[in-house]
């Protein structure tokens, strides 16, 4: 990957298009969690340090291509205001007389709703001509929108000097060290309940890692391809030839793909209810598995130990409910510790990633969390990422 970073350009009395992540949760027209809102702010200020305007553009919600009231971003110009200490201009739209008046106020600019427009989820030219007429140069720092190729992401880039903002470039150095050119030995704990959902996911990290975890219902799947009964398990049949060609190609390619060889079983799944643990292969045909076993974590454990890097996508178990979060909390744990002592560079995304290390005390001590979602896992893939590409 390569981008321009945003010391590399000239940002003087410029207006700067500022494309950011203000996703954020809202309740009562009030934000309840400002993270997202907190990361954008060295990038802001450094704009501001260098001489420049910033005028920010975001999406929230799914309007889907019309305005939406309990979607317009004015409801988060108070928290965006507060963290940047300074007053914020809003403008009613993203294009045109709106725009153009509140720019032309000065000082910082939130920009309405990008995705009002029917057009930006389509990467129209003539909306995006329309945004790239309000500002001089153009900066990414939304790296959660950038694997889609719309006009305030991709559409901006090819049309005004540009470049990645301070959180997009930390995010995409993280990346590159954990995958692009990896400290090695590498592995992956990949989770979650589905194989079809992770399939190009799996076949991309055959090829890269040296140690593939596989947990949650996935590893269900996996267990079945081999002849396993998993009794009343999430797994999908229908996806058990194509665990086995993972397998192969795993084998193929010197990756050891780790798989539960003992499970926590339940007959409920519920908070406090009853398990055991037995061996992946005598599952009870009445149970369900809903976390990988003690003797599985120590082996993760110890292949992580002799690990210099770690990317996590997903928990190991159904890390909600007690007592089945117990691996994933196990394994954080020790990927914490590790990455504490200097010995592993650790980087996770996801929102359930995200929720299972928070939930386990271990996200502080990750050497980088990504707060995107499809982002985060389409780079996992190997896919191009439009937004990033076009910083180039």
């Amino acid at each position: 990957m390569s981008w321009t970073a945003l010391s590399n350009l000239d940002l003087a009395d410029k207006r700067v298009l500022t494309r950011v992540d203000l996703n954020v949760p809202i309740e009562d027209g009030r934000v309840t969690d400002a993270t997202r809102i907190e990361r954008i702010v060295p990038t802001v200020n450094a704009i501001l340090d260098a001489g420049g305007q910033p005028i920010l553009l975001a999406h929230f919600g799914r309007p889907k291509g019309k305005r939406v009231d309990d979607m317009s971003l004015s409801q988060i110009v108070p928290a965006l205001s507060e963290h940047l200490g300074r007053d914020v201009t809003f403008a009613e739209d993203c294009i045109g007389d709106a725009a153009r008046d509140a720019i032309a106020k000065g000082g910082v600019v939130l920009l309405e709703n990008t995705r009002f427009h029917a057009g930006e989820e389509k990467n129209d030219a003539e909306l995006a001509d329309a945004m790239a007429a309000l500002g001089d140069v153009y900066v990414n720092d939304a790296f959660s929108a950038a694997h889609r190729a719309h006009a305030s992401t991709e559409g901006l880039a090819r049309r005004l000097p540009s470049a990645a903002g301070l959180l997009m470039a930390e995010e995409l150095r993280a990346l590159e060290a954990a995958l692009g050119q990896p400290d090695r030995p590498l592995m992956a704990v990949v989770g979650g309940a589905k194989v079809s959902t992770k399939l190009d996911l799996l076949s991309n990290l055959v090829r890269k890692v040296n140690h593939l975890v596989i947990g949650g219902g996935m590893a269900n799947t996996f267990l079945a391809a081999q002849g396993i009964d998993v009794g009343k398990s999430l797994a999908e049949h229908d996806m058990t030839d194509t665990a086995r060609d993972i397998l192969k190609s795993a084998d193929e390619a010197g990756c050891e793909i780790i798989l539960p060889h003992d499970v926590v079983v339940a007959r409920e799944f519920k908070a406090g209810a009853d398990s055991e643990i037995v061996a992946a292969d005598a599952c009870p045909a009445d149970a369900m598995i809903l976390d990988t076993g003690p003797d599985s974590v120590t082996r993760i454990k110890t292949a992580m130990a002799g690990c210099k890097t770690l990317i996590w996508n997903g928990p190991l178990g159904a890390f909600e409910i007690a007592p089945f979060d117990v691996a994933t909390n196990a394994a954080a744990a020790e990927a914490a510790r590790l990455t504490r002592e200097g010995s592993l560079i650790s980087v996770a995304g996801g929102g359930d990633t995200v929720a299972a290390l928070n939930k386990a005390g271990a996200a502080e001590d990750f050497t980088y969390i990504s707060s995107a979602g499809g982002a985060f896992l389409e780079w996992m893939e190997g896919k191009t990422l439009p937004g990033v590409a076009a910083l180039g």
